[in-house]
């Protein structure tokens, strides 16, 4: 029946992995975010222009 020490509770060894884990379901939100947007119609003919002007360019 000896009280807790204090420092046990402020134990944080296991914040790199649920850290980590929550950053890797954040990034993949925003890359499927992100992978909407460049699908949408006109993004999508946008870039396909861009990508056209820039294969076809004679400096």
């Amino acid at each position: 029946m000896f009280p807790r020490p204090r420092y046990v509770f402020l134990d944080d060894r296991g914040m790199s992995t649920v850290e980590y884990s929550l950053g890797l379901l954040v990034a993949a939100a925003f890359a499927m975010i992100l992978f909407g947007i460049v699908q949408s119609g006109s993004v999508e003919d946008g870039l396909t222009g861009l990508i056209d002007r820039a294969l076809n360019f004679t400096g």
